[in-house]
């Protein structure tokens, strides 16, 4: 990550989907170390608020900056690990890793160790199409170590792990923080992190500004 250690600022955003708001007025800012987490019910707007902040989904209103990041821009300095994978199932998952290397710059763990991180060095040779959804989930995390970046976005990160996987998880993101990292995290589940942040969305009126947030340590 480099000596920068970046913020993330965000002001007033606002979601509007098929014409209907889905949040609006929410007011954040992260620095180095610091994680949030995102909660909601299904439809809340958890995944949009993650699409807006990896720009993958214009806000209906608000702004979102990245502060201290020199010359790169934010998606420059972000993670988006999504609901689907986004793995090519007849690479194997070392191709897979390679590529993500290839492809995002700031080149960290080669893909060799990243799967022995996540538990998977035994897997590196195989399609991944061969993978249980599990195992398939791990290969995607594990892009967060062969190319590393400042800031990951996680939804629903622990989505198919079994408790052992979910405990390896925590540990990735708690080591990301103590680097200065940060995460935001749309999640159902508990994760285990250290001086975490929660924000909850409520939609109870999708025509009303129904952004109901608060910090929680």
């Amino acid at each position: 990550m480099g000596k920068r250690r970046v913020r993330l600022i965000v002001e007033s955003l606002a979601c509007r989907r098929s014409g209907r708001r889905v949040f609006a007025g929410l007011s954040f800012a992260l620095g180095p170390g610091e994680a949030l987490i995102v909660t909601g019910r299904n439809g809340a707007g958890k995944s949009s608020l993650l699409a807006m902040l990896a720009g993958r989904l214009r806000p209906d209103a608000g702004a979102i900056r990245i502060e201290e990041a020199g010359e790169r821009t934010l998606p420059e300095c972000l993670h988006l690990v999504g609901h689907r994978d986004g793995l090519k199932g007849a690479m194997t998952a070392r191709e897979n890793l390679d590529f993500a290397r290839d492809l995002l710059g700031s080149r960290s763990l080669p893909p060799e160790e990243a799967l022995a991180e996540v538990g998977l060095a035994h897997a590196a040779a195989l399609p991944v199409a061969y993978l249980s959804a599990g195992q398939r989930r791990r290969v995607a995390l594990a892009r967060l170590l062969v190319a590393r970046r400042p800031l990951w976005l996680l939804d629903e990160p622990t989505s198919a792990l079994d408790a052992a996987s979910q405990g390896t998880l925590s540990i990735l993101m708690n080591e990301h923080l103590a680097r200065g990292g940060i995460i935001v995290a749309a999640t159902h589940a508990p994760l285990d992190l250290r001086g975490v942040r929660e924000i909850r969305i409520e939609r109870a009126d999708p025509e009303a500004p129904a952004a109901d947030w608060g910090w929680e340590a």
